[in-house]
């Protein structure tokens, strides 16, 4: 009885040890398809009274794609429109954040919608167009992204390069 019950008990976390490979493959693999495309860096994400979480964050054409560092879907949890993001502050990350967010990071505080009136973020359930998802700061309000100096300066030149009259919601 015994010597049955040890090798369930090693089936068991043999099985757990499988399950545990195969979910650090799949977030590898997509981590890997994200940044395959380009325009990818690390970014952290907090929301007005929240706390941070970590991600990478995509420049597209007209908008910023941020993706959960253990999410699994390849669809980005949230959207930020480029002519609604604004770039208002930037400061060094306190001791406690420095902790979580790691070493070289810089705290970006961002303004949404300011006066475009287009909605905020939005979720990666929701329609184009569709304010941001329940919790996500709506027109006018804030965001904060942790990022490295070389993607600040990425992500300030790319809000400069826009495009003439997108920020006016004008279609090309």
């Amino acid at each position: 009885m015994g010597g049955a019950l040890a090798l369930d008990a090693a089936w068991l976390f043999a099985a757990f040890l499988i399950i545990l490979i195969l979910v650090a493959v799949g977030i590898a693999v997509r981590r890997f398809l994200l940044e395959r495309g380009g325009g990818t860096v690390e970014c952290g994400l907090r929301r007005p009274n929240g706390s941070w979480r970590l991600g990478v964050a995509s420049y597209q054409r007209e908008e910023l794609c941020w993706f959960g560092a253990l999410g699994v879907s390849m669809r980005p949890d949230v959207v930020f429109p480029r002519r609604d993001l604004t770039v208002v502050s930037r400061r060094l990350p306190s001791d406690a954040e420095a902790a979580s967010l790691g070493p070289g990071m810089i705290v970006v505080e961002c303004r949404l919608g300011e006066d475009s009136g287009q909605p905020g973020p939005a979720s990666a359930g929701d329609a184009p167009g569709a304010p941001g998802a329940p919790g996500a700061p709506g027109r006018g309000g804030t965001v904060e992204l942790a990022m490295g100096e070389a993607a600040l300066t990425g992500l300030l030149a790319w809000l400069e390069a826009a495009p003439p009259g997108s920020h006016l919601g004008v279609a090309l």
